[in-house]
């Protein structure tokens, strides 16, 4: 805890520049947010503004790095998402007015990878595409700008999505051999060539390898997240009980078909691919008996408590409400609120979660990314935590903890899986689901991301 405090202070971004940022959510205001807590379970709608709307969310099964995908590029599993959208949609190619995709480990070759799927997958090459990238929040981000230039009255529908692909990732060369290879390629005579290629010694061979960690503390999340556990006093018990729990509910939902954003994907050369193949509910046994994955030997996060390194695409169709029913379309949810927040990405990576501080009352669903179970227990206890609340988040009292009998209730990353960039849609499209079957009006969407950064979204039930 001290560590943390320690940080805070130290911290470019303060608890309350952070609290500042929360508090601007675009649509949010202090009658709203009144509203929310008098469960009136009115709309979050105003006179006057226009409502944007979720009209359709698909994924591609989400599987694990090196596995049936294997021998595809992003753009594959982007175009497969997006035509698994266009045909449950019946959504006229060019209809669209914008097309953004999230991705965080970019494919040199396909660097915009939203506009090489959108043109795959058939889109009218007169629609404009974008690529963002926010770490694991990336779709999020698409999500959000989608949600962005309808409000401003640029664009009437948007696609946005994320890919992620990590069974085949760039490996560079060093930079003395980049440096010397670029210079030979400049090279003009035999001489010049030849004292280049004598320069070259063994070690500018050594490749360098794309790691999941920090540029600003070369330290990889699940560091992060050993030490977050360790700061809330998160036991390894407990984070193997809540990664159990996600494997099951997942089991439970996709055996159930309630997993129905998932999107058949027939696989060039292999066969079709039809559901999620990371859900493997174990028992507390097994899973005592794995080794600590990253502080050694006594660390408390492994490899079943972690999310698994995932290849999978995601496309959600977003509209304003009004040409949403122009065409015809029956949307599943108002995409209401959402705001960013950041803070000191050595001691506070991941909890972006707890610092989103929006309003829980009324929430019927909540969908957090779970990163690490230890990552999603910190958050947990964060939240419910008098001296957090007081600390970090200039509040009187603790926010308190979501109940668990409406929290991830379909599983979660670590049992579905998390390609980066493709989450956040995945995310979102759950909730609306969610919200729909058990008869719900209010969700929350949060999750964390590399560079200590944090997003959360409200979103409404669209009217049955």
């Amino acid at each position: 805890m001290a560590m943390l405090l320690n940080s805070v202070r130290s911290s470019p971004v303060s608890p309350a520049r952070a609290l500042q940022y929360a508090a601007r959510s675009l649509s949010t205001t202090t009658q709203l947010h009144a509203q929310a807590q008098a469960k009136s379970k009115k709309s979050l709608g105003r006179p006057g503004v226009k409502n944007i709307v979720l009209v359709e969310g698909v994924r591609t099964p989400f599987l694990l790095s090196g596995t049936a995908y294997a021998d595809l590029m992003p753009h594959d599993l982007a175009r497969a998402a997006l035509q698994g959208l266009l045909h449950k949609t019946s959504l006229p190619k060019d209809a669209v007015d914008y097309i953004i995709y999230g991705t965080v480990i970019q494919e040199v070759k396909t660097s915009n990878v939203a506009r090489e799927a959108a043109l795959g997958a058939g889109f009218s090459d007169k629609i404009p595409a974008h690529t963002v990238t926010m770490a694991c929040i990336s779709s999020n981000q698409a999500m959000t700008s989608a949600v962005g230039l309808i409000a401003a009255g640029q664009c009437d529908a948007v696609v946005a999505g994320g890919v992620e692909f990590m069974s085949d990732v760039p490996i560079r060369h060093s930079r003395k051999m980049r440096k010397t290879m670029l210079s030979l390629n400049k090279a003009k005579t035999l001489g010049q060539r030849l004292s280049l290629i004598g320069s070259i010694r063994m070690a500018h061979l050594a490749p360098e390898l794309p790691a999941v960690a920090e540029f600003s503390t070369a330290e990889t999340m699940g560091h992060s997240a050993d030490r977050l556990a360790a700061a809330f006093g998160v036991s390894r018990l407990e984070q193997d009980e809540f990664a159990l729990r996600s494997h099951t509910l997942a089991k439970k939902a996709q055996d159930e078909g309630l997993l129905e954003d998932v999107v058949s994907f027939k696989v060039p050369g292999r066969d079709i691919v039809s559901k999620d193949n990371g859900i493997r509910p174990s028992s507390m046994e097994q899973m005592s008996k794995l080794k600590p994955a990253f502080v050694k030997p006594h660390g408390t996060v492994t490899a079943a408590n972690s999310s698994f390194l995932t290849d999978g695409a995601s496309a959600v169709l977003i509209m304003s409400e009004e040409k949403a029913l122009a065409m015809g379309y029956k949307p599943k949810a108002y995409l209401r609120d959402f705001v960013y927040v950041s803070q000191d990405p050595k001691d506070q990576l991941l909890l972006g979660p707890g610092e989103g501080r929006l309003n829980m009352n009324d929430i019927d669903v909540f969908e957090f990314h779970e990163a690490f179970a230890g990552q999603i227990m910190a958050n947990l206890k964060a939240m419910d935590s008098d001296w957090f609340a007081q600390t970090y988040m200039g509040r009187k009292a603790k926010v308190g903890t979501p109940p668990m009998d409406k929290f991830n209730l379909w599983g979660g990353s670590l049992s579905l899986g998390h390609p980066f960039g493709a989450t956040g849609c995945r995310l979102v499209t759950t909730v609306a689901h969610r919200l729909k079957k058990e008869g719900g009006q209010f969700g929350l969407v949060a999750a964390c991301a590399a560079g200590g950064q944090g997003h959360g979204m409200l979103v409404e039930a669209y009217p049955q």
